[in-house]
């Protein structure tokens, strides 16, 4: 199509969808598809400027690895039982509204003074909502998906903008994607109702 692109990139694409499959369909393989991903993407935003999307990688690499965990062993101590799908506790949902408008504040502020960054805003906004999400995801909150969802919209003109447009479309499927696994994890939670009663109790 004409566009100027890299094998990172490339890489980048392939893992990311294939990963974003995987969440949807609740595999336990998504966690070490999802930190290669991390990795290519890391190498990408470097060379695009694009710095808080580059450490976010490297902060999603460690929460996959607490969510690998996690969806293995139901998120408690001495457990092996699966982690359920339940809906986000109006707790879960302070905590993480807060952690979320910091984040985005202090990165906007950081990356407009001590950084090239071109889009300080934007990229702030992105790696709070992606943050917010992948917590989410780690622990199976279905609303999570909504979070991915508002990512989407933000990250497909960003990365327009930057000239990325393999990623641009990339991010295209994977907002289609979010939208598919939030109504897949939605047809879970009648299997997790005892979950969602104790975390709605929480």
């Amino acid at each position: 199509m004409g566009w100027s692109t890299s094998w990172t990139e490339v890489l980048g694409f392939v893992t990311g969808a294939v990963c974003v499959v995987l969440v949807a369909r609740q595999h336990i393989a998504n966690w070490p598809v999802g930190i290669a991903n991390n990795v290519f993407f890391i190498v990408l935003f470097v060379q695009s400027g694009l710095y808080a999307d580059a450490g976010l990688q490297v902060v999603f690499i460690a929460l996959a690895a607490y969510g690998w965990w996690s969806w293995t062993h139901g998120g408690g101590p001495g457990t092996a039982d699966a982690l359920p799908v339940r809906r986000t506790t109006a707790t879960e949902w302070a905590w993480l509204l807060a952690a979320g408008a910091v984040s985005v504040a202090a990165l906007t502020l950081l990356l407009g003074g001590v950084s090239d960054s071109t889009v300080p805003f934007p990229d702030a906004l992105t790696t709070g909502l992606s943050l917010m999400a992948t917590y989410g995801q780690c622990r199976k909150l279905l609303e999570s998906w909504w979070l991915w969802i508002a990512a989407d919209l933000v990250y497909i003109p960003l990365y327009a903008y930057k000239g990325l447009y393999l990623t641009s479309v990339l991010y295209v499927g994977f907002l289609a994607l979010c939208v598919a696994g939030l109504l897949g994890w939605r047809r879970s939670l009648p299997a997790a109702g005892a979950r969602t009663a104790v975390g709605a109790a929480a």
